[in-house]
């Protein structure tokens, strides 16, 4: 089955409690798992057009602490306690291990999570994301924009940012959209979200990293420029680069193309964990 396919969009969701907070989770198909880690503000629905393009994948989603039907935490975090939270929430939902992709702010917490629970990462997916301090920052007015989730309450103020932001403009009738409108994130949640990323970085350790990783960039992407995916690429051993048409939503604008490449890059990790596991049985068998 290719990535070509498109599957109805019919999660099961649940609510989890993951360090006294409740988390809604949402979980599509049936396969290998793949753990997705959105952007800020983002709800499980937005990722609705690429999990349609994924199947052959037990797709885990969840809303963040703070978005969508999620609580917000207790206390702000940084990375490193995200991560935390993201490795107890695996546990939670029995899940040994997971290709993770994060997209945006999902992309700089994937880092962290394969930086700090290696275990818990098979493969890395990093689109339209940065290193963070280090990498290449936007202009001060996208960074001006991002510091409030008024794009997810007002659609004139969408409409007006959208393309300083997103490098596009969206459309009200557009699926993302109502997506947004429907769970927007709460302030406190928001900016819990801001609050984690402020002074991160993950150039101190990117070269450590030893995990698979496909490094997706949007050519026209004015909030994670495409020089922090080559950067990203160019740290991460092993890592490949893929600079692909649109914007910053190129995941969710152009979902079928993403998802070839991520299809295609998963797909050829489990073959090679498949020749992995019949080396280590044969290994096994000529020393008994």
């Amino acid at each position: 089955m290719t990535a070509s396919v498109q599957q109805q969009w019919n999660p099961l969701f649940q609510t989890v409690t993951v360090d006294g907070r409740r988390i809604r989770v949402a979980v599509q198909g049936e396969g290998p798992v793949l753990l997705l880690l959105n952007g800020i503000g983002a709800n499980i629905e937005m990722w609705a057009p690429l999990v349609r393009g994924l199947p052959g994948r037990r797709v885990v989603m969840f809303d963040f602490p703070g978005t969508g039907a999620s609580q917000a935490l207790r206390r702000s975090r940084r990375m490193s306690g995200l991560a935390r939270l993201v490795a107890d929430l695996l546990e939670v939902l029995d899940v040994e291990q997971a290709d993770v992709l994060g997209y945006s702010w999902g992309g700089a917490l994937a880092q962290q999570l394969a930086h700090q629970h290696p275990e818990r990462v098979r493969s890395l997916v990093l689109a339209a994301t940065i290193p963070g301090i280090g990498g290449q920052p936007p202009a001060p007015w996208v960074v001006a924009a991002m510091a409030t989730p008024t794009r997810y309450y007002s659609p004139r103020y969408l409409r007006v940012v959208s393309p300083l932001i997103f490098g596009t403009r969206l459309s009200v009738h557009d699926e993302n959209h109502s997506a947004r409108r429907e769970r927007p994130p709460t302030m406190r949640g928001y900016s819990q979200q801001l609050f984690a990323l402020t002074g991160w970085s993950s150039l101190p350790f990117l070269a450590k990293l030893r995990v698979p990783t496909l490094v997706l960039s949007g050519e026209g992407d004015p909030l994670a420029p495409a020089r922090n995916g080559r950067l990203l690429a160019r740290r991460i051993r092993g890592a490949r680069l893929e600079v692909v048409r649109g914007g910053h939503l190129f995941l969710l604008q152009h979902p079928v193309e993403a998802a070839r490449l991520v299809h295609e890059f998963l797909t050829a990790q489990d073959a090679a964990r498949q020749v992995d596991a019949g080396s280590t049985q044969v290994a096994t068998r000529s020393t008994t």
